[in-house]
């Protein structure tokens, strides 16, 4: 029945909707499921947008299912991208695999990639302050599309675009696909091959650093899984990676109420409205959080509203040289008497890291409890 819908909703009338579909109109609603999606020439047009995708990248190959092939299922996944003033101004349709069907050994072996930290990202910025390098931020369109998979892998036609010849078919995977296990994995392996052979150095410690050093100059890379940032001393090596990336994936480049009570003490037992609990546990993976929970949350929105004008300061003068300071608040917790270790580390002036956070076990005296900071700060 889907795919009779899909027969009836052809290619050349999204093309008639184009104008209203880029420009004066955009669907303001997310699916419920295929059906629902089909109905609209707007989420028609978004499908249609991610499996074009598909074959610029080459990302599969419709085939006949081996003998005892064991095709994994796929499902489409829509999401309105808001701007700024909070209007939707793109429909987005994802086809993802159905990942939690694969098994170790059959689909896939390895499946960790390294992220880069947010401290690794803000000692960049501090260095990149103090050498004067200006920073550029662009990320990889379907950036999982673009990684090689090692394993056979099959997956069933997407829901609702099933070929009206070969409704028996399944596609092999040349590439990953959005939802499966090695995906992550597969992205990183390409990309670190694709610099590697642009004669980068890795990191040694940091896997998702890699520099670039060209006749005096130096040119540092920076990865979060599809966002990368750059920047180097020399201007024509700056723009030279970005061409470079340009021809090899297909990338996007980017040039930043009421007053506020006295504190409290949140305390464990304290009440609990209607559907707290479930917004944030959901929201902010917050264990049994309850009323004073959400008033110190706001609290904290609050105080970001009325001081837009404070932030991190990375100056051009700082010096590089790495400081430390721990503090310790003895047995601050009113709960279960533990101690919280306060910490934070700067790279000339600027601030690159830091934490607060309850001390494991329960300090029996201040100056315990400071070694216990220290000792957290120093590593």
């Amino acid at each position: 029945m889907i795919g009779d819908i899909h027969q009836r909703v052809s290619r050349s009338s999204v093309n008639s909707l184009a104008f209203f579909s880029h420009s004066a109109y955009v669907a303001s609603f997310e699916p419920r499921d295929v059906s629902h999606a089909l109905s609209d020439p707007n989420w028609v047009n978004a499908m249609h947008e991610e499996l074009e995708n598909f074959e610029r990248n080459h990302v599969r190959d419709l085939v006949e299912p081996p003998p005892n092939c064991r095709p994994i299922g796929t499902k489409w996944v829509f999401k309105n991208k808001q701007g700024e003033d909070g209007m939707v101004v793109r429909n987005k349709a994802r086809l993802v695999a159905q990942g939690f069907c694969q098994k170790k050994g059959i689909d896939y072996e390895e499946t960790f990639a390294p992220v880069a930290r947010l401290e690794a990202i803000r000692i960049l910025l501090a260095f990149a302050a103090s050498k004067g390098f200006k920073l550029q931020q662009m990320d990889v369109k379907s950036a999982f599309l673009n990684g090689f998979i090692e394993k056979e892998v099959y997956v069933r036609q997407p829901p609702g675009f099933e070929s009206a010849r070969f409704p028996d078919r399944v596609y092999k995977l040349r590439k990953a696909l959005y939802g499966l296990k090695q995906a992550p994995r597969a992205w990183y392996a390409r990309l670190k091959s694709f610099l590697l052979k642009s004669r980068f150095v890795m990191g040694s410690v940091d896997k998702t650093l890699f520099l670039l050093s060209r006749g005096g100059d130096t040119l540092i890379v920076q990865i979060y899984v599809d966002d990368i940032i750059f920047g180097g001393s020399s201007h024509a090596l700056v723009s030279s990676f970005a061409e470079q990336m340009s021809r090899e994936f297909e990338m996007s480049l980017n040039g930043s109420s009421s007053g506020c009570r006295s504190s409290k003490a949140l305390k464990e037992h304290s009440s609990i409205k209607p559907n707290i609990q479930e917004t944030y546990s959901r929201s902010l993976r917050w264990a049994s959080p309850r009323t004073s929970h959400r008033q110190a949350v706001k609290r904290i929105f609050k105080y970001l509203k009325f001081t837009p004008e404070l932030g991190l300061w990375y100056s051009s003068g700082s010096s590089l040289f790495l400081r430390g300071f721990s503090d310790a608040d003895h047995a601050g917790c009113r709960i279960d008497r533990k101690s919280t270790s306060g910490t934070c580390q700067l790279l000339g002036t600027s601030l690159v890291s830091w934490s607060s956070r309850k001390q494991a076990s329960v300090s029996l005296s201040t100056t315990e409890g400071e070694y216990i900071a220290a000792a957290s700060c120093s590593s």
